[in-house]
């Protein structure tokens, strides 16, 4: 990405959106620590999903 005259190169924070030097990730340890905890809740989701999904198709395919 081309730098813009007047603007400094920056990122922003994923999680608050605040702008961050470009060689940071999050803004604080507050916002790595949200981000942490979201992206376990997420984890904890699809395995849920992955275990109701296996045993629907268990059921399915049980002989009657």
């Amino acid at each position: 990405m081309t730098p813009m005259p007047g603007i400094v190169p920056h990122r922003h924070c994923p999680v608050c959106g605040k702008a961050i030097e470009p060689d940071k990730v999050f803004c604080s340890d507050e916002c790595e620590q949200i981000m942490a905890r979201e992206r376990k809740r997420q984890r904890n989701f699809m395995i849920v999903m992955f275990a109701v999904l296996t045993a629907l198709l268990i059921l399915i395919w049980l002989p009657r």
